[in-house]
Parts: C-alpha cells; sequence; structure tokens
C-alpha cells in the first residue's frame, strides 16, 4: 500500500470551521520506558524530539467532546493567549498529520493527530480557516 504510517493533511480540511486549545500544553508519557515511579516524556520516531499533547475543540457544530493533538518539539511549546474574555484559545496547527488507526476499546476507526507547529488562528490572513468552508460552499452552489 502507498500510504503507510502518518499521512499530511491540510489544517483547513481536517477543520473547516477552526480549532480551539483548552488547557494547556503536556508532556507525552512514553509507556514502553516509563514507570510508575520514572517519568519518561515520549520521543517522535521520525524526527527524535519531545512530543506534547494540547487538549483541542473542533468548532464543528456536529463535532463532540474533545480530542487531543500532539506536537513535536525540542521544547515546551508556548500557546498564543486567549482574546480577552474566551476561555478557549483559537489556533490553527502547522504541519498537520493523521494517523488512522483501530481503537482497541470499541473497534472502531479512530484518528492521532500531530503537527509540527501551532499558531494563533487567522494568522496569515485568515485564508486556511475560511478555505474548506468557502470551497463546500462554491460546490454546492
Amino acid at each position: 500500500m502507498a500510504v503507510q504510517g502518518p499521512f499530511k493533511v491540510a489544517f483547513a480540511d481536517v477543520f473547516p470551521y477552526g480549532a480551539f486549545i483548552k488547557g494547556g500544553v503536556e508532556p507525552v508519557r512514553d509507556f514502553d520506558r516509563s514507570t510508575r515511579e520514572n517519568f519518561v516524556q515520549a520521543r517522535d520516531k521520525d524526527t527524535g524530539e519531545l512530543v506534547w499533547a494540547v487538549e483541542v475543540l473542533d468548532a464543528d457544530p456536529e463535532s463532540k467532546g474533545t480530542f487531543k493533538v500532539k506536537l513535536m518539539a525540542p521544547v515546551q511549546p508556548v500557546m498564543p493567549e486567549a482574546p480577552a474574555g474566551f476561555p478557549f484559545v483559537p489556533v490553527e496547527f502547522d504541519g498537520l498529520a493523521v494517523t488512522p488507526y483501530v481503537n482497541s476499546g470499541t473497534g472502531r476507526l479512530a484518528y492521532s493527530l500531530k503537527a509540527a507547529a501551532v499558531r494563533p488562528a487567522n494568522s496569515r490572513g485568515g485564508a486556511a480557516r475560511n478555505s474548506g468552508k468557502d470551497t463546500a460552499a462554491k460546490d454546492a452552489a
């Protein structure tokens, strides 16, 4: 099969309505090397960089709950600040990759997301965030 491992996707294809970070950045545990007494942070298999995770809310009205997006970085990434009066931070992910897998608990297809970087939403003038909705609207017309 031509597609093995994670495959790159555009932010707007995964989050056509945008995405929000809930909470902070946390290190991801390496389950093979960690013990109950000794936490060892996971490293990315491809880059060797430390793996961090953020809890994300998908702005799609039909989306339910939150999920984690993993970030690869040599030091803990600093998240953009939330706009005044808002509890969540609107963000966009660069270098987004998806790994499909079968969830052993449910037997259903699930997706793991990882990104090379995170930045404030609309820092490129909003084109990346709206392109998925705009394309869908044009196709429907």
